[in-house]
């Protein structure tokens, strides 16, 4: 954005606030006209309490019966499947084990469901609760930047609202992309128990769902109480089909070289031959004989291949499980009759885990670990189960000509998948009154909150190893024997060599943890100040503390840089922000006859931070009631995000990237080859694992992220449709879109990275990527900065029409379309970002077009909904896999995932007993549609944050019973 562009909005704004109230005050005798507004369509996004300003920006509210219609069981699955939604965290994502640690510091987030809008990533979008911050997540393996919707329990919910624009002068840091307002169950008279079965067509990823709720208004005070308990078992990915290898159609062709017989590549000292062999499979322990320096062996060797690629998919999970447990109570009390005090507490337990296979060891300089235990580690050739009969020798310490070792991988299959259990513990406190006062004519809202929260999160890693008892236990014998416990370790044989006593010396249990506290404190004062020509002057302020806390402790093991697996430092830090806000809304024109009024909003914010300073953002906004039935809206906000405790303080991790070495040979692009061997790259080099690790990590001279947001819209509820013989009501929505982000706080895409270095050989992208002398990369730094710029734009299109009830019932239609008309992501050096609209990359997209279109019937007791969910065809790179089958574009590498259309049918009955029984059944993916293909996600062959799993059938029943 043109700095200029923003300084004039800045004082623009500036300007209207300090000048809205003596500017007008001459015309305060003016009479008021009432004005028609749209109650057919429900707003928010504005901190003053008056219906007239209802409509000024685009909200959606999904209301309790809209969530029971899906049959979902969380928050993040409900609000994931809007269709301005993005990808984001969710239950069906296995993230731990190679995940590794993303740059911003936040951690895997295992277990955890969050929620994406716009495409710009979940740390850009405010989540509240009844209006206040909820707490972001505690990963346990980081210091997270987003909320985790799975501390909050379902039961609590009455309705979500999604404020789909830019929000930060009204709500501070976060609000780029939109803001997710959680209203919780207030006024509830009586109790209710609501039990839900379902598990997969296949029999498995059974869940079950208990909310129990009650509540109880008195004269002068009213209490809700709420209590759900949901149990979600686990879908192993080798029960289907197309998540059972690495890559869908490829067979282990991507699989791991770290194999349960182990891949050895070194030079023999004796000839100078170099070899990469791996055991026969069944032969026992083998015996090397140096005289076969080819690959036509008969010494219980072969030269490896691809067709001895481990096939780790099997152990990986496409649900993982999860146990949710949450208590929650709001009480509140009338002082006077216009004052009255609440208080509310909750309490979540998240039981989760992943799993992963069983955990590799990589030594030696091609392993490219960045551990130095690993990567320089030393066999001795007396160790009693070393084959060769020589030193395996991998030390920096040895001089060159003599280093023989490249790369060993072994899976030790004999210890077990690696298995990842989180705890994750979520409490909040929350009190503060609330009242209203006159003053003259004119009555006044104000209201002051408390509110603590905190996450905490345990993850006990079983599985993984002991690096330094690894090389103590293939080196020296003697030193070996020093040390009580160590036993001389076989990585040589086939599965099984590895005995129970030696994995009790080389596998511990890894345990870490993290937290995210905030603590903050609010003012708020709301009210008309006068009337002037068209109405009165709406006038709201307040003032917020927040303070926040965070912390990630590894296991003593890491930290001391022990851990076989991937490697992290502790992390923590705190800040603390002040801001002051104030919004206007000014009537501009008014006319009571026709049913027309035009207003203007006013919003700006200041923001004082502990970590960089002040910042100052507003918002300007125009809604036109044209008429009864029309209304046109349009608003440009300034936004920007604080860097967040893990992006500030976030010390150096690692992440393994499935990254495709343009140097590797074949050549997928030959004109490279020159380039390839300037890097030291040398001929016939071909990349061993397509795991490549990546360090990252925060950086505390970050600045804020800075955003610019407009949209325009209108909605339309034409009276010549209103109470006719085909339609009793429909409204129609148009929103257009677009928001541009400066300064983004990112990491550039590690294969982006890669691929400019070997295409430019510029220092900026190859400075951070080291090589060994054998052409594999042993180090690779990406680490967050403030990247160019991201744009995105696009529309939203609604339809919703309620048919006249007949003797067959009532039908209604509600249509929802989100069409991305643009998105862009630029380095801070001009490098373009995979990321585009129509594009599968980094287990994410951005589809073109999204829509769910909801049939209802309603007839007496029953009632039915018919859901199609549709996501528009993406592409994809086929990377390696161009040369196979799967790859739908070889001509040009691309592979296309085709258009995808879900539907989900739920019929119901109410029995009239007590308050209410109704009985629901349901189906969602009833007709077994399976994902597209994707050959350059991660896990399981497809996108998990876009589309359903594979056999993703799911049935369920549910009985709600009031009394």
């Amino acid at each position: 954005m043109n700095p200029h562009r923003r300084l004039t909005l800045t004082h623009a704004i500036q300007c209207s606030l300090l000048l809205a109230l003596p500017g007008l005050a001459a015309a305060q005798d003016a009479p008021a006209p009432t004005a028609t507004t749209l109650d057919t369509v429900q707003v928010t996004g504005t901190r003053i309490k008056r219906a007239e300003i209802e409509g000024q920006v685009p909200v959606q509210t999904v209301t309790r019966e809209d969530i029971e219609r899906t049959g979902l069981t969380s928050i993040g699955d409900v609000v994931q499947a809007l269709t301005a939604s993005g990808s984001a965290l969710n239950t069906k994502f296995n993230s731990s084990g190679n995940f590794g640690f993303p740059p911003d510091g936040s951690g895997v987030g295992a277990g955890s469901a969050q929620v994406d809008l716009r495409h710009l990533g979940a740390k850009r979008v405010l989540v509240l609760v009844d209006g206040i911050r909820w707490v972001n997540e505690a990963s346990a393996s980081g210091v997270g930047s987003a909320t985790d919707l799975n501390t909050i329990p379902l039961a609590i919910v009455d309705r979500i609202e999604v404020l789909e624009d830019g929000a930060s002068a009204l709500y501070g840091s976060d609000a780029i992309a939109g803001v997710v307002n959680i209203i919780t169950r207030r006024s509830f008279d009586g109790a209710s128990i609501s039990a839900q079965y379902g598990e997969y067509g296949e029999g498995d990823g059974a869940t079950s769902k208990l909310d129990i709720a009650w509540g109880w208004n008195g004269e002068r005070s009213n209490l809700f109480l709420g209590a759900s308990y949901t149990d979600q078992e686990q879908v192993r990915s080798n029960t289907r089909e197309q998540s059972r290898f690495p890559v869908p159609g490829t067979g282990v062709a991507f699989g791991s070289s770290g194999t349960p017989t182990g891949r050895f590549i070194f030079t023999d000292p004796n000839t100078g031959a170099t070899l990469d062999v791996t055991p026969n499979t069944g032969d026992g322990d083998p015996n090397y004989d140096p005289t076969q320096t080819g690959c036509d062996r008969t010494d219980g060797f072969h030269c490896f291949s691809s067709a001895d690629r481990f096939n780790f998919s099997q152990f990986n999970l496409l649900v993982t499980p999860s146990e949710r447990a949450g208590l929650f109570g709001q009480f509140r009390f009338d002082i006077s009759d216009s004052t009255n005090w609440y208080v509310k507490a909750l309490y979540n337990r998240r039981e989760s885990t992943n799993q992963a296979a069983p955990e590799p060891i990589f030594l030696g300089p091609a392993a490219g670990t960045g551990n130095p235990i690993s990567d320089n580690i030393f066999i001795s050739g007396a160790n009693p189960f070393n084959p060769f009969g020589f030193d395996l020798d991998a030390r920096l310490s040895t001089p060159p000509e003599e280093r023989n070792l490249i790369l060993i991988g072994r899976r030790p299959v004999e210890g077990g998948p690696r298995v990842f259990e989180q705890e994750v513990d979520t409490w909040y406190v929350g009190t503060g009154f609330e009242g209203l006062f006159d003053a003259g004519q004119r009555t006044w809202f104000w209201d002051v909150n408390f509110a603590h929260s905190e996450n905490e999160a345990k993850q006990t890693n079983f599985g993984s190893y002991d690096i330094r008892n690894i090389a103590l236990a293939l080196g020296d014998p003697a030193a070996c024997a020093a040390v009580a416990g160590c036993t001389p370790l076989n990585i040589f044989g086939g599965p099984g060599s590895i005995t129970p006593e030696m994995l009790a010396f080389i596998q511990p249990i890894v345990r870490d943890r993290s937290e995210n506290i905030l603590t903050l404190a609010t003012a708020n004062l709301s009210g008309d100040l006068f009337d002037i020509w068209a109405g009165p002057l709406a006038f709201a302020a307040g003032v917020e503390h927040r303070r926040y806390e965070g912390s990630y402790q590894p296991d003593p093991l890491t930290v001391a840089g022990f851990y076989n697996g991937v490697p992290s430092l502790p992390t923590s830090g705190e800040y603390d922000v002040t801001e002051l806000y104030t919004e206007f809304n000014v009537p501009l024109m008014a006319n009571a006859e026709r049913g027309s009024r035009l207003d203007l909003s006013v919003a700006g914010r200041y923001s004082d931070y502990s970590t960089f300073g002040g910042e100052f953002t507003g918002k300007l906004g125009l809604r036109w009631q044209v008429a009864d039935e029309l209304v046109l809206r349009t608003t440009f906000a300034e936004g920007f995000r604080a860097p967040s405790i893990g992006e500030l303080f976030g010390s150096a991790s690692r992440f393994d990237a499935q990254l495709v070495d343009p140097c590797t040979e074949p050549f997928l692009d030959p004109s490279l080859e020159g380039n390839c061997r300037v890097l030291g790259v040398p001929a016939g080099y071909a990349q061993p694992n397509p795991q490549i690790s990546v360090t990252t990590g925060g950086n505390e001279q970050l600045d804020p992220e800075r955003a610019d947001s407009f949209s325009a819209g209108m909605v339309w509820s034409p009276s010549l449709l209103e109470n006719t013989d085909i339609s009793e009501r429909v409204d129609f929505e148009v929103t257009f879109y677009r928001h541009e982000i400066e300064g983004a706080i990112q990491a550039i895409d590690a294969q982006t990275q890669l691929d400019l270095c070997v295409e430019s050989l510029d220092p900026l992208f190859c400075d951070s990527i080291s090589r060994a002398a054998t052409g594999d990369i042993n180090g690779f730094n990406n680490r967050l900065t403030n990247l160019g710029v991201i744009e995105t734009s696009g529309w939203d299109v609604d339809l919703f029409w309620v048919f006249p009830e007949s003797d067959l019932g009532q039908l209604s239609v509600d249509w929802r379309n989100t069409f991305v008309a643009d998105y862009e992501a630029i380095g801070a050096a001009g490098q373009r970002q995979p990321q585009g609209v129509g594009i599968e990359v980094v287990d994410s997209s951005i589809p073109e077009w999204t829509s769910t279109f909801v049939t209802e019937w309603e007839r007496n007791n029953w009632s039915a909904a018919w859901t199609i969910r549709h996501i528009d065809e993406l592409r994809e790179d086929c990377g390696a896999a161009v040369t196979f089958p799967i790859c739908s574009d070889p001509a040009t590498g691309t592979n296309v995932l085709e258009a995808t259309t879900y539907h989900d049918l739920q019929v119901g009955y109410r029995f009239d007993w007590l308050r209410g029984l109704e009985l629901t059944a349901g189906a969602n993916n009833l007709f077994d549609e399976d994902p597209p293909i994707c050959l350059s996600c991660s896990l399981n062959g497809y996108d998990a944050s876009t589309y359903d799993i594979p056999g993703g059938r799911f049935f369920y029943v549910r009985a709600d019973l009031r009394f």
